[in-house]
């Protein structure tokens, strides 16, 4: 048996298309035979002592290179690294809980060192295109590539030339000049912008990432797909064997992340790390989502769109071109979805998320977990389903789009400026301006996680005191204690269950006329309806409450 690393130095790239095989070298533009610019390194596999590499994986600092020998860089010397991979797996409780999901986790793409998950492709395409001796670049982007980029060549001392389309955040295109880039703004879509990026490239004779952009987002996303069979196998079996989940979800533009993904898991297939393939779930922004059309068309080929209608540019390409007959045939073959959500569904989730599981995201990834609340919904992921989400990028940059200027209270103290010491009825004045706007509510469920959730949701909508009680009995006690606004409450609880609470409410005078909002996971008989009617204010069941629209209608129903 070869070592390892004498079976790394055979590496090919495969055309997708026509299967074409030929060099990894600085001439790449695409397959000579057709074309085709989705390329796919190839690894003389065969050769290698799979056992004795994976015993030398788990020896290693957990990052992208640690899994080198899969990896399209030849000479370890040519690696320009910046400590990328390695990224938790975190697993969700609220989020989960609100969903009735068992095994909802998190790959926290976020703590990548420029705060996307891009940086493993940055590293992937920097490193080889150093090896091959690459000194400039063009690279057309709406942002988080070009920052990675960007930082990449920099270390690396590669010229950087990035193109983004206007609608780019400025803070982003800032950032990418910080690292030293040049940045050249479109007034047109990402589509015209790469059109643009391409011509110029062409007409300078400078290296242009589309030769290499494949190779390296598949290669790079891949590793993704390895750690996430590690983490799950340390979480799930207690490290005795690798893990696939049965979901991977990712907001997709181009298509290369679930591609990526994808080739990692069919090489752990080949290797026997990995029993199976996960399905993939693919979300796209409402505004412009060609594949999501095309798959619900049942068409192998989705028809482009012109102009892309959301103002998240990241998810803003209107022609997938090849890489959606590739996720389509995937899907056919071992399962998986495509679905759509709408800007705002993308905001809402933001915001969910962060409030729930402490974890602020980019709106590519809300767009993601806004596409797994309908999945959900739709009952395509099912409650003991293994699911992972690509946690993309953090929200900086964004994060005032999403918040909007009314995100703070304020106190004006101003008055009180002059005098030495703020005298007690100040204070006290200070305080009542605040606590004045704050109405109380009881939240009875024995999900822990839910009930926090509902606390969450409610106290970052509004100033609202929010007492939680994990049982009937104490609720009970609890509502009689502090008379709140309003009770929400589960119905299926251990002991006194919801119903008793409601009847209980009811008989007393004091606490008769507070409004009462029940939220059950349970499908109601008519008789249970029955003894529901005149008695509550609203019926809803569980997973609703991450709603805007639930909000909406629970605010208004506050006395």
């Amino acid at each position: 048996m070869n070592s390892i690393t004498e079976a790394n130095r055979r590496v090919e790239l495969e055309c997708t298309n026509c299967h074409t095989r030929i060099p990894l070298d600085r001439s790449l533009t695409g397959c000579p035979s057709c074309g085709e610019n989705l390329l796919e390194a190839v690894y003389d596999f065969d050769r290698m002592d799979i056992p004795g590499w994976v015993e030398q994986v788990k020896r290693r600092r957990p990052n992208l290179w640690r899994y080198r020998e899969v990896l399209p860089v030849q000479d370890a010397a040519n690696i320009v690294s910046l400590g990328e991979g390695g990224t938790p797996l975190v697993k969700s409780h609220a989020l989960a809980a609100s969903l009735g999901l068992k095994h909802l986790y998190i790959k926290d793409e976020r703590q990548q060192p420029t705060s996307s998950f891009k940086d493993r492709q940055a590293t992937v395409a920097i490193s080889a295109l150093r090896e091959m001796g690459v000194d400039e670049l063009v690279v057309a982007s709406t942002g988080n590539v070009a920052i990675s980029y960007a930082a990449y060549c920099a270390r690396a001392g590669i010229k950087l030339w990035a193109f983004f389309p206007s609608l780019t955040p400025g803070d982003k295109m800032r950032e990418s000049a910080l690292y030293g880039a040049e940045v050249i703004k479109i007034t047109g879509t990402y589509d015209q912008t790469k059109e643009l990026a391409a011509r110029f490239a062409h007409t300078k004779g400078i290296f242009l990432d589309r030769g290499i952009k494949s190779v390296a987002a598949i290669e790079a996303m891949k590793t993704m797909a390895y750690e996430i069979a590690e983490d799950l196998g340390e979480e799930l079996t207690g490290g005795q064997r690798w893990v696939a989940p049965d979901w991977f979800l990712q907001s997709v533009s181009g298509g290369m992340g679930p591609i990526g993904v994808a080739k990692g898991f069919r090489e752990m297939m080949r290797f026997g790390l990995v029993d199976r393939m996960p399905k993939l779930g693919m979300v796209q922004s409402a505004g412009c989502a060609p594949m999501v059309e095309a798959f619900k068309r049942g068409q192998r080929i989705a028809t482009p769109i012109e102009n892309p209608q959301t103002i998240i540019t990241t998810l803003a390409t209107g022609n997938p071109g090849r890489a959606y007959e590739i996720l389509y045939d995937y899907v056919q073959q071992h399962g998986g979805h495509f679905t759509a959500a709408s800007d705002e569904d993308a905001f809402t989730a933001t915001l969910i998320l962060a409030r729930t599981d402490g974890i602020s995201v980019e709106p590519a990834t809300a767009v993601t977990f806004a596409g797994l609340i309908t999945m959900v919904r739709e009952r395509a992921i099912k409650p003991d389903d293994v699911v992972v989400v690509n946690c993309s990028g953090h929200t900086m940059t964004v994060e005032k789009h999403i918040l909007g200027d009314q995100w703070q209270h304020s106190v004006d103290l101003s008055s009180q400026a002059k005098i030495p010491a703020l005298p007690e009825e100040g204070l006290l004045s200070a305080l009542e301006q605040v606590e004045s706007q704050i109405r109380r509510i009881v939240v009875i469920e024995d999900n822990v996680d839910a009930a926090r959730l509902i606390r969450r949701i409610l106290q970052a909508r509004g100033s609202y005191d929010v007492h939680l009680a994990h049982d009937g009995a104490s609720g009970i006690r609890l509502i009689r204690e502090v008379l709140p606004d309003m009770v929400v409450t589960d119905l299926m609880m251990p002991d006194v269950d919801g119903f008793a609470v409601i009847d209980t409410m009811k008989a007393d005078k004091t606490m008769s006329r507070i409004p009462i909002v029940v939220v059950t996971a349970k499908d109601l008989t008519a008789k249970e309806k029955a003894r529901l009617s005149g008695q509550i204010e609203m019926l809803l069941q569980k997973g609703s409450f991450i709603d805007e629209e639930f909000i909406e209608s629970l605010v208004n129903k506050l006395p």
